[in-house]
């Protein structure tokens, strides 16, 4: 392929000596690998920002179809799920903490459905759209941990155990408490907390709420919200699988996340 304008989505050097062990699912030798996969690579985190459809990939790249493919080879591998965890514990380690949490923030967010979700969306009164809720579990530093799909009529509460099982899967059962909105109150969700050994904090607002408010430890999460919403592929739920949406998510983090470990990467 003749060489093209790098698109500010490209990964850079650095980031690529990272990633590609993790990329990497056949030798490069392999006779069925016939596109660059740093340039299938690259054309997926274009994707991700520009919010496009598959076959509105430029063709500067490696063909849509060879994209996608690879695309599901590396989500059914659940490589960008490693790759965010090792991220984690890498910026976790730079910041002086230890390398798995021991608390969480949980929120969700609601995505408004597209032709392609409808058949899974639920009505959202409170936000009043009809679409899916990404419920997600975050770290104390805005890092990924676990998220769960539900069409948006589904109550946060009701998916705290699916999200702390995630949760402590996810850091070998480091987390000991969970810092939540007043969405997540009750006895059910605290016991099914519980039984995995978290804790749910709620962070309650003022009794005299004026305008926005800045609430500790949950600012996080809603921090973690705004950096996805970044990225127009998951402004709505354009997917038509609820595990592709996961997918995406991670692929979103493991690119947030390498921008930020870049300085480490470049120095080890």
């Amino acid at each position: 392929m003749a060489s093209r304008r790098p698109y500010p989505t490209d990964v850079t050097d650095d980031e690529w000596a990272f990633v590609v062990p993790y990329l990497t699912l056949m030798t490069l030798e392999a006779p069925q690998r016939h596109h660059d996969l740093r340039e299938v690579f690259n054309a997926l985190r274009w994707l991700a920002r520009a919010g496009a459809g598959w076959r509105l990939i430029p063709t500067n790249f490696p063909p849509w179809k060879a994209v996608y493919d690879q695309w599901q080879r590396w989500a059914n591998a659940g490589v960008f799920e490693s790759m965010v965890h090792d991220l984690r514990v890498m910026l976790r380690v730079a910041e002086g903490r230890n390398p798995d949490p021991s608390a969480a923030i949980f929120d969700s967010r609601t995505l408004r459905s597209s032709p392609e979700s409808g058949h899974r969306a639920g009505y959202d009164g409170h936000k009043k759209t009809n679409g899916s809720k990404a419920h997600k579990a975050v770290d104390t530093l805005g890092n990924l941990l676990a998220l769960v799909i539900t069409p948006a009529n589904e109550q946060d509460r009701d998916q705290v155990e699916a999200l702390t099982d995630a949760v402590q899967e996810a850091t070998g059962y480091s987390v000991e408490v969970a810092f939540v909105d007043q969405g997540y109150t009750g006895e059910e969700p605290a016991d099914a907390a519980e039984a995995v050994g978290i804790q749910l904090q709620v962070v309650k607002f003022p009794e005299a709420k004026r305008g926005f408010i800045l609430l500790p430890r949950r600012w996080v999460v809603e921090r973690s919200n705004a950096w996805v919403a970044r990225f127009k592929r998951l402004s709505r739920d354009y997917e038509r699988l609820e595990s592709t949406l996961v997918g995406m998510h991670f692929l979103v983090f493991s690119i947030l996340m390498l921008t930020r470990a870049a300085p480490l990467i470049r120095s080890a």
